[in-house]
């Protein structure tokens, strides 16, 4: 099999794993910000950015260093494979326990109740669990059972949800049989579904412990974490970026509207997933392609050439959602006061897709051994998003977040390249990449913000992208669909 068709083919499923428990996930939005209200949406939000800096830390760069040292040392698999499972193990159990021992001073630090705090370390434990048996089936190239599990457990989640939201109630209302279930603090029941669904997954993943065996190997140990240090840390500043606006906010408004404004601003941030489900199934798919690939001779120009077609689907996505827009409203927020925020979205497309290209740019300090690059410019971003958070917030909420945002992931993905250039030095088609994004803002922004979403002129504009797209594209793209 070719090497673009090896490509596609795992990224299609890697991306079908995503894109179908993702799209499944959207059906909660809807749920969530009618039954829960705005400000209890604002604090599930808010705990749930949490989750985001929870899983960096007790991943730690594992899933990365298992796939590095993998590819290094092939003769060495199985060693490998039980350090790394029984680091995450053990670092897992320790956490846990420590973190349910105070977990009440630590409710109380963070302004949660104590149940959501308790469910929030029990779901963050299990997803731990279960980062070396999924990296597992990527680096045995095994995408149809990764998706398989993946959207199962999705669907559990969504499931239990539709059942504690739509079925519950009736059933509490209609007989007394119910009378014992307290319905009054819906944001458990997110939780406890999310806990089943993360229980269901490793049980059904414990399989893999036994395969790969728990054993320890102390020098692969101390050179994998010489590794993955350098990616934790690029992991936290990461979460930084991508939750902390939520964090920020609640501390930072003013507390009788601050659950309020997280809400609304996440519930329209989700109208940006579109750009997040296609970088993320690009990136599941690509990052072991990266480390395989490296040693052929044409490799710097098959990620140049990854890059450019990266750039374009996501400059088409971002006009789409934004020609779109007000359709794709109705169905993720039925409920109106949510609206209120919309002006949010064209600038988080633009900046997930700036994060898309970055995680693409990244693969000359993974492949050259120098993650402590990721680091330094992960660090940069996340000083950005703090920085402009705390000066925007307190005079433009939520917006200025988004432009926070926006600015870090830019600048993150511009350091990549600037620093690519001295180090591993790839042939990006610079002036097509940068021709597609360009004229996607200009068309984006000129439907939103100047033409108010009008479908006359915004459909037409999609359309020119599109017919642009085929006159610059169409020799290249055919060659590589006979391919």
């Amino acid at each position: 099999m070719g090497v673009f068709q090896k490509l596609f083919k795992q990224t299609f499923i890697y991306g079908l794993s995503t894109v179908l428990p993702r799209v499944l996930g959207i059906v909660l939005v809807p749920l969530f910000t009618s039954v829960l209200g705005t400000e209890r949406y604002g604090v599930y939000s808010s705990l749930m950015a949490y989750l985001i800096l929870g899983n960096v830390l007790l991943s730690y760069g594992m899933e990365t260093a298992f796939f590095r040292f993998i590819t290094k040392d092939a003769n060495r698999k199985k060693v490998i494979q039980g350090t790394a499972l029984t680091t995450l193990l053990v670092t897992t159990l320790v956490f846990f326990g420590i973190t349910y021992m105070f977990k009440g001073p630590l409710a109380a630090l963070l302004d949660f109740k104590e149940i959501h705090l308790i469910y929030a370390l029990g779901i963050l434990a299990l997803d731990a669990l279960v980062v070396v048996p999924f990296a597992w089936f990527r680096v045995n190239e095994q995408p149809m059972r990764y998706a398989v599990i993946k959207i199962a457990n999705v669907g559990v989640n969504l499931g239990l949800n539709l059942f504690f939201f739509l079925l519950l109630p009736r059933l509490i209302a209609s007989s007394d049989l119910w009378s014992f279930v307290d319905f009054d603090d819906q944001i458990i029941y997110v939780f406890l579904a999310n806990l089943v669904a993360s229980g269901l997954t490793l049980v059904v993943l414990l399989p893999i412990y036994t395969k790969v065996r728990l054993q320890f190997d102390v020098q692969i140990w101390k050179s994998m974490m010489r590794y993955a240090v350098p990616v934790l840390i690029a992991g936290i500043a990461f979460s930084v970026n991508e939750a902390f606006d939520k964090i920020l906010l609640k501390y930072l408004l003013p507390e009788d509207v601050a659950d309020a404004e997280v809400g609304v601003y996440a519930a329209c941030y989700k109208l940006g997933v579109f750009m997040t489900l296609f970088s993320t199934a690009f990136r599941l798919g690509i990052e072991p392609f990266f480390f395989n690939h490296a040693t052929s001779g044409n490799a710097k120009q098959t990620y140049a050439i990854i890059t450019k077609y990266f750039a374009i689907l996501g400059s088409g996505i971002m006009l789409f959602v934004v020609v779109f827009i007000d359709l794709l409203k109705v169905l993720l927020l039925p409920n109106a006061v949510y609206w209120v925020a919309l002006g949010i979205v064209p600038v988080i497309l633009l900046a997930n897709l700036c994060l898309g290209i970055y995680h693409n740019l990244s693969v000359w300090y993974k492949i050259t051994d120098r993650t402590k690059f990721g680091a330094y410019i992960s660090v940069i971003g996340a000083l950005i998003t703090l920085i402009l958070n705390f000066i925007l917030i307190p005079k433009y909420s939520y917006m200025g977040s988004a432009w926070a945002t926006l600015a870090a992931y830019g600048t993150m993905m511009g350091l990549s390249w600037y620093f690519g250039r001295k180090f591993y030095y790839i042939p990006y088609d610079l002036k097509k990449i940068l021709g597609y994004i360009g004229l996607s803002i200009l068309l984006s922004s000129s439907s939103f913000y100047i033409f108010d979403r009008n479908y006359y002129y915004s459909i037409p504009m999609f359309v020119l992208f599109l017919v642009i797209l085929y006159i610059g594209e169409k020799k290249e793209f055919i060659q590589l669909i006979k391919k």
